[in-house]
């Protein structure tokens, strides 16, 4: 008896409108986020705020900012959900909790 390998079938349309949705609203938080931040950076005393806490702040902002764009960018070439390393389909429950994830639960433990 021969094994094949099991790929999953992409992921239908439905649920990947409602991932674009939640990286679009990510996209757009963050954006806001790091504008405020930097309005504060440029503030006297800087809004009340540590400018070394402003400005890691604004650098995990930045970071979540190009992680969501290359999500988003994944999605429109139609790579987005698919595991970096082993190129399966990254399962829904795990996009759902972490929508930029580019690689499977597996492929990312043996990381």
């Amino acid at each position: 008896m021969t094994s094949t390998a099991h790929h999953p079938a992409p992921h239908s349309a439905e649920p990947m409108e409602l991932l674009r949705g939640m990286l679009e609203e990510e996209f757009a938080a963050q954006t806001a986020r790091l504008t405020q931040l930097t309005v504060y950076a440029r503030l006297p005393r800087h809004g009340g705020h540590d400018p070394h806490t402003l400005e890691m702040l604004a650098a995990s902002a930045r970071r979540r900012i190009a992680e969501t764009a290359h999500a988003l960018r994944r999605m429109s070439e139609g790579s987005y959900g698919v595991c970096a390393d082993c190129r399966r389909p990254i399962p829904l429950g795990r996009l759902r909790a972490l929508p930029c994830a580019t690689r499977c639960g597996v492929c990312e433990r043996s990381r």
